[in-house]
């Protein structure tokens, strides 16, 4: 399944989570899409991954959960999106 984390840097965590990123591993079982760092005050970093692990999903949060406020949705494709669209409508 496709999934967006939305992470907000926590106040004065910018150089330690900078220093992290060098270091940190895709937990096994993740798919990593695209990943944004982006010079806006929220959401700071984008990332977008695959999983149908449960656990590979709590591993990023905890990884990243003491830099980051983190909100990760579901997503689909814009193609996916339009041939539900065709489907609604038709």
């Amino acid at each position: 399944m496709l999934y967006v984390a939305l992470m907000k840097i926590i106040e004065g965590k910018n150089n330690e989570a900078l220093a992290k990123r060098l270091q940190w591993q895709i937990p096994e079982g993740m798919n990593v899409v695209a990943q944004y760092w982006l010079g806006t005050p929220d959401p700071n970093v984008i990332i977008i991954f695959e999983t149908d692990s449960k656990a590979s999903m709590m591993q990023f949060q905890g990884d990243w959960n003491d830099y980051f406020a983190i909100t990760i949705v579901p997503a689909i494709t814009a193609e996916e999106g339009m041939e539900m669209a065709k489907g609604m409508m038709g």
